[in-house]
């Protein structure tokens, strides 16, 4: 007797072509509404802008969940490593590569120290993450205070506003750095073990794979993410405030969410989580386009993330009650 199961570990999401069709019907329906003006050059380079950081942070998020952990740190972290840059160049004379670099790397040690804190408290992710959330917006009120920070390298917002095409160089890098990460996990034995550890952490305890490292790697690789996103947001926003980040918590859980990335890990979905974050982008376009309600985005958004979420536990559920097939 011998039975068929699907293995839990996957790299991939089975609803592209849902995603691809939603975004496609969304674009569409924009460029009908707007005369056509929302496909237009300017409209494309600034819609593409906006929509690096949600990206990185998406995929940030998507490492932490790969692993079964949340990161609630994702904004305080990147508002406090986009000050720190910030405040290096404008108020001490930093040149803008060293305050970048300074800035990345404070921010993947801050993902590290999450990390360590889960490992050696055995406190969940949840609950770390909200703390160092509220230490590091406290940190970032107290480098930027109540103004904007602005007066830093006029090379760097430049670089925030090169194009190739009309495509920004933000865009692109966000692209880029998907790419990497998806490489990471398909061809990389550590990132396939890292996979393997969500799926089935005491299988992957069995098989040798480490637990600590495992989920000190992902905190670390998210933080590094969020560092990348930091560096977007100073270079393609006209100045850095205590703002920066607050808005990041849910456009991070909802691009690998609806993106197909289950919560209880086991798998990534970086293809999915590019078209999720691009359609959390259009809703903020439509709510530009027909003057919504500010409110209005984060109730659609967060509603298509509750609905995504029950769909995914309703689909887990019914298969468990799937008869179990036998062969002879």
């Amino acid at each position: 007797m011998s039975t068929t199961t699907k293995p839990r570990t996957r790299l991939g999401n089975p609803n592209i072509v849902v995603l691809t069709a939603v975004c496609v019907l969304g674009a569409l329906v924009l460029t009908i509404s707007s005369g056509g003006t929302f496909l237009s050059g300017n409209s494309i380079r600034g819609f593409t802008t906006f929509l690096a950081v949600p990206i990185l942070i998406g995929l940030a998020q998507m490492v932490t969940l790969s692993v079964g952990q949340l990161n609630l740190a994702v904004g305080a972290l990147g508002g406090f490593s986009a000050a720190l840059m910030a405040v290096l160049m404008q108020d001490h004379g930093v040149p803008a590569v060293p305050a970048l670099l300074i800035g990345i790397a404070a921010a993947t040690l801050g993902g590290a120290v999450n990390g360590v804190i889960v490992v050696v408290t055995r406190i969940n992710g949840f609950i770390v993450t909200l703390a160092t959330m509220t230490i590091l917006t406290g940190l970032q009120y107290k480098l930027v205070r109540s103004f904007t920070v602005d007066g830093y390298s006029p090379w760097l917002k430049d670089l925030g506003a090169t194009a190739i095409g009309p495509l920004p160089l933000v865009f692109l890098l966000a692209v880029a750095v998907a790419g990497v990460l998806a490489f990471y996990y398909r061809r990389m034995a550590v990132g396939r073990r890292m996979i393997a550890f969500g799926g089935n952490p005491f299988a992957a305890r069995l098989s040798g794979v480490s637990e600590s490292r495992h989920l000190i790697l992902a905190h670390t690789l998210s933080g590094l993410l969020v560092g990348v996103a930091a560096v977007v947001s100073v270079a393609s926003l006209p100045g850095i405030n205590r703002s920066v980040g607050g808005d990041w918590m849910l456009p991070s859980f909802a691009a690998p969410i609806i993106g197909g990335v289950a919560l209880t890990g086991g798998g990534i979905a970086v293809l999915g989580t590019i078209l999720a974050a691009v359609l959390v982008r259009l809703v903020d376009a439509a709510h530009s386009l027909y003057s919504w309600d500010p409110s209005s985005v984060s109730f659609i958004i967060g509603a298509v993330v509750l609905g995504t979420v029950l769909l995914s536990t309703r689909r887990n559920g019914l298969r468990l009650w799937r008869p179990v097939r036998r062969t002879p």
